[in-house]
């Protein structure tokens, strides 16, 4: 591997409760859904559109609509997750040794630029990343590989020297279909739910896992 490429949310920070609460809120008490904690946690990937439509079908909402209890839906998680914000353990000295080793790294995320500054202005770690591609860079979500194609173009890496860190299925998916290998953070989903997807090589409860931190030393 010649380069890393972060998933944001539970992955680098383990928030996912926090986000699945905020839609919770969103779609239940707010928009009058009926959905269970489960129901709301499977359809929580890929842009914030998206599952809305997934959730109440394609003419509930405009896109303006969908835009805005969006934007909405984030202003709550942020405040409600702020005083909790902190990175993985182990993942600070993990990017801080990848940095001084030279190892270009990226973040591609589906989140959207409001919540991927909230990360990384808060934690200060903004310098770690030579690229960073959003739910706004891309026309197709994960489980396609743009988000992660993209990145790599951006770091003028070969999409197979890339390695991926991921905690979703959709998103080790779409590391494969980017043909990149993929180490899985299991905050929010077992390992048993990634058993079809032959490029995972690893699941770490964080970053202090000793196979996770010699990756750096591997790759340099």
């Amino acid at each position: 591997m010649k380069a890393f490429i972060f998933d944001l949310n539970g992955t680098m920070i383990n928030d996912m409760p926090y986000h699945t609460k905020a839609w919770e809120n969103l779609l239940n008490n707010e928009l009058g859904g009926k959905f269970s904690w489960d129901e709301i946690k499977k359809q929580m990937y890929g842009k914030n559109p998206e599952v809305l439509v997934r959730m109440f079908g394609p003419d509930r909402f405009t896109l303006d609509e969908m835009n805005h209890l969006s934007y909405e839906k984030e202003k709550k998680y942020q405040q409600e997750y702020l005083p909790q914000l902190e990175l993985l353990p182990g993942l600070h000295d993990f990017l801080e040794n990848a940095y001084q080793h030279g190892i270009p790294m990226a973040i591609g995320s589906a989140a959207i630029p409001f919540n991927i500054d909230f990360v990384l202005d808060n934690l200060n770690i903004r310098h770690y990343f030579k690229a960073i591609v959003s739910a706004d860079d891309v026309v197709l979500s994960k489980p396609h590989p743009e988000t992660f194609l993209k990145a790599a173009q951006l770091l003028n890496v070969a999409a197979s020297d890339c390695l991926v860190f991921e905690d979703v299925p959709k998103g080790a998916e779409a590391a494969a279909n980017a043909g990149m290998q993929a180490v899985i953070l299991i905050t929010t989903h077992e390992a048993g739910e990634f058993k079809n997807l032959p490029n995972v090589i690893h699941f770490a409860e964080d970053f202090s896992d000793e196979f996770v931190k010699g990756l750096v030393a591997s790759t340099v």
